[in-house]
């Protein structure tokens, strides 16, 4: 599935490790999406785990980016509640987070910034969580698991309302 990321125009990546509680969120939501709904051939959604970083730099060394590129991923940020589920620009992603998209750890290097300067459109819908465990503790809490449904929903409409379904 991996060299498919290279030939699809649009690529929804759920991103976080299923280990680290709502981590998980990301590709909880990929899997959803998968279950729910046919996509066409332009669509690719993958869960990406934790190697969001490699892909996004893979994806600028190509001639032709994808035109569409969807990020799903849990976050903590301050004033928003438990389980809510949001749009975030990539320049707002908590520095925390930024690293899973950073070579270098830092705003300048952000890859999917650099992405959205070659042209293709950026958009991160996350999950604001209280925590994510230190500790390996699998599983989603309920409130989390409640907003996977939610952002697949958003997901699968954001994807419609830019994408001829061929249903």
């Amino acid at each position: 599935m991996t060299s498919k990321v290279y030939t699809k125009k649009t690529l929804v990546f759920g991103c976080g490790n299923i280990l680290f509680g709502n981590d998980g969120f990301g590709p909880e939501v990929i899997y959803k999406i998968e279950q729910a709904d046919t996509l066409p051939d332009s669509v690719l959604v993958m869960d990406a785990g934790t190697g969001i970083r490699d892909l996004v730099f893979d994806l600028l060394l190509m001639d032709t980016p994808p035109e569409l590129v969807v990020v799903i991923d849990a976050i903590t940020v301050p004033d928003r509640r438990h389980g809510e589920i949001f749009t975030i620009d990539v320049a707002k992603v908590p520095k925390k987070k930024l690293a899973d998209f950073s070579l270098h750890q830092c705003p300048s290097s952000n890859l999917l910034a650099q992405l959205a300067q070659r042209g293709t459109k950026v958009e991160v819908i996350a999950m604001n969580t209280e925590f994510i465990p230190d500790e390996i503790c699998p599983g989603l809490c309920p409130v989390a698991q409640k907003a996977v449904e939610e952002a697949a929903q958003l997901v699968l409409e954001k994807l419609k309302s830019r994408i001829a379904f061929n249903l």
